[in-house]
């Protein structure tokens, strides 16, 4: 039976599930975005393993130009002096047509938004009530339009601003204790890294990634850094108590523009109390970005619903919420437990822990158990 839907946030995950819909279904959608245009900076990277790529070619992902993405095969461990520990081999979990990817956010985004952008999608966009009308839903916006629907997706982020709607029971972020600094390199500089791969750096209470963005090999660096708040106008401080003083060579590297957040999490994975109303991506809950699965989680939780959607199975057979929760709570526990060793600030601990790397990444049932549960597909 045909439905109407309503898609809120056109982030990676509400622009997934409208592609999906618009390809595969004839039921009515519009994705509402509160925001007055996409956000399509540029220097944003992100990495997607081949669960992502492989639900993204269904929708024609593998057409994408390919000098504006790039295919890693290699994770280079090294430590924070740039000297390397070991290295693991991505390509082990690729296909002819389906390769671990990194390339920059806008460019899945401009991806993504082709097919949905002038009938679909309908921007400044925030929700000011909602209500219950005969078995629907009927959302009432603040320039005084509203739409009667069958499903509301919420897709809005870990802030969901939706989700404060139709839930009594709070589910805030919670701060992790840890910034992210991004900059954007043309080169590695003078950094001794394969700039084909994926660079970590590890340290005391923080750690570094570089990665190829597209063919022309720009770098998206990412610095993860503990501290006990967020506060913009010391970053550069910060940098340098914690960076630059295990490692004074990495100075010119900063000395670029500098963007920075804070990390925050999901504490806990709830459940919607109401059937009609259902989270995908980070509005499900948020990860942090130690495994590299933000973006891949809003693109196979938008999968999910897609199918139940396809199957006529969000009123009846709904098992979204299991599938979804034990799921996330695999790449949540993987994503702590990253977060906690790449920080170790004992060197006694550091060296333990670089041992059993060297061990573990040549060890195929360690690869396997740990990494393959996460690029299943």
């Amino acid at each position: 039976m045909k439905k109407k839907i309503a898609i809120i946030g056109a982030g990676i995950a509400g622009l997934t599930l409208a592609n999906f819909i618009k390809k595969y279904t004839d039921h009515e959608f519009m994705v509402y975005e509160r925001e007055e245009s996409l956000s399509l900076e540029e220097g944003y990277g992100i990495q997607l393993a081949t669960n992502s790529i492989k639900i993204l070619n269904q929708i024609s992902f593998d057409k994408i130009d390919k000098e504006k993405i790039f295919h890693p095969k290699i994770v280079d461990f090294y430590n924070i002096q740039n000297e390397k520990i070991c290295d693991l081999n991505l390509s082990k979990f690729n296909s002819p047509e389906v390769k671990y990817t990194t390339l920059q956010r806008s460019t899945l985004i401009e991806f993504l938004k082709e097919d949905i952008y002038t009938q679909h999608l309908r921007f400044g966009k925030k929700i000011k009530e909602v209500s219950e009308l005969k078995d629907k839903v009927l959302i009432k916006f603040d320039d005084n339009t509203n739409d009667l629907i069958d499903f509301v997706i919420a897709a809005d982020g870990i802030f969901s601003n939706t989700r404060s709607f139709f839930e009594a029971k709070k589910n805030e972020p919670r701060f992790k204790k840890a910034i992210a600094a991004r900059i954007i390199l043309n080169s590695k500089s003078e950094l001794d890294i394969n700039d084909e791969n994926i660079s970590l750096m590890i340290g005391s209470n923080g750690h570094i990634v570089l990665y190829p963005v597209n063919k022309k090999k720009e770098l998206n660096m990412v610095c993860i850094i503990r501290c006990k708040k967020y506060e913009p106008d010391k970053v550069k401080q910060l940098i340098e108590e914690t960076v630059l003083k295990q490692n004074p060579k990495l100075k010119n590297i900063f000395e670029n523009e500098i963007k920075t957040w804070p990390l925050y999490f999901s504490p806990r994975i709830i459940p919607s109390s109401n059937k009609k109303v259902f989270y995908i991506g980070d509005a499900f809950n948020g990860f942090l970005p130690t495994l590299a699965q933000g973006a891949g989680q809003s693109i196979e939780s938008s999968y999910e619903i897609f199918n139940l959607l396809k199957n006529d199975k969000l009123d009846k057979e709904n098992d979204y919420f299991e599938i979804r929760s034990k799921r996330a709570k695999i790449i949540r526990r993987r994503s702590n437990f990253n977060f906690f060793i790449f920080h170790f600030s004992s060197k006694i601990m550091q060296n333990i822990r670089n041992l059993f790397l060297k061990f573990l990444v040549k060890r195929k049932f360690f690869v396997k158990r740990y990494l393959g549960k996460v690029f299943k597909n």
